[in-house]
């Protein structure tokens, strides 16, 4: 495992933080909508308090980093690296304190099949052989969703859960699959959902112990954890080189292994 600051720097190097590629202007873009109530940045999640701009702008700042200054419009956004890594070790005790209990039942899902799958399959088989049962509901589920016009099918790849078009694994926000994933467990819910987008919200929504990967532009998680909806997320670039995520999977697993 890489030392703190090893990590720190392959973090800002790969620019899964530090200097991301998620322009300023998209993050503001995505801030203002979720400001505005729009059902797509939400992430199937509902929140009680009124959460306003510069609310949501003065909460991404401290959670994941990014450029607290309203004035600062356009150009370069980050995330901070420190706050990455807090929130892997914070994401490894909360999964260590699920997999010290009997027979926890695990529920895997990403909206990022090109990305975060590289951090979601070898941490599926982590938790599996720490003795946990991954779940896979409603396989084979065919519907249509709000952001694409024809049906996509719920598959999973060893137990982690994706939308299927047509043969290929596609990127999504939507939380209708969680929804019916959860809704066929019959009320027998997960001890813990690890998923990111929609997948995560509509499982912090439901009440299912539940931790999430998000990007910079992706504030409707972590206005989830501030309402205490989902216990942790990692704010990190959620679409660079796979291989780039190794280091930081690798403490996450480590982390939980020590802990155990």
């Amino acid at each position: 495992m890489l030392s703190r600051d090893e990590l720190r720097r392959h973090l800002i190097r790969t620019r899964i933080a530090g200097d991301v590629a998620t322009s300023r202007e998209n993050n503001l873009d995505h801030y203002s909508s979720l400001a505005n109530r729009d059902p797509y940045y939400m992430l199937g999640l509902t929140f009680e308090q009124p959460w306003s701009f510069r609310d949501v702008l003065a909460l991404m700042a401290k959670s994941a980093g990014v450029v607290a200054d309203p004035g600062h419009r356009r150009g370069q956004d980050t995330i901070d690296a420190d706050l990455t890594i807090d929130a892997i070790d914070a994401m490894a005790d909360r999964i260590a304190s699920v997999l010290a209990r009997p027979a926890p039942r695990v529920l895997f899902a990403t909206g990022h099949p090109t990305g975060l799958l590289a951090v979601h399959l070898p941490l599926a088989r982590f938790v599996v052989e720490r003795g946990a049962t991954l779940l896979t509901p409603a396989e084979g589920w065919t519907y249509a969703g709000s952001d694409f016009g024809r049906p996509r099918r719920l598959r999973y790849l060893q137990d982690v859960a994706m939308l299927d078009d047509r043969g290929g694994f596609v990127h999504t926000h939507d939380s209708a699959p969680m929804r019916h994933m959860l809704d066929e467990l019959e009320g027998e819910l997960p001890d813990l959902v690890i998923a990111d987008h929609g997948w995560a919200g509509a499982a912090g929504e439901a009440g299912v112990p539940t931790v999430a990967f998000a990007d910079s532009n992706d504030p409707g998680l972590f206005l989830g954890e501030a309402e205490g909806k989902i216990d942790v997320v990692v704010p990190l670039d959620d679409n660079v080189l796979p291989r780039y995520y190794a280091p930081l999977t690798e403490r996450l697993v480590t982390l939980v292994s020590r802990a155990l």
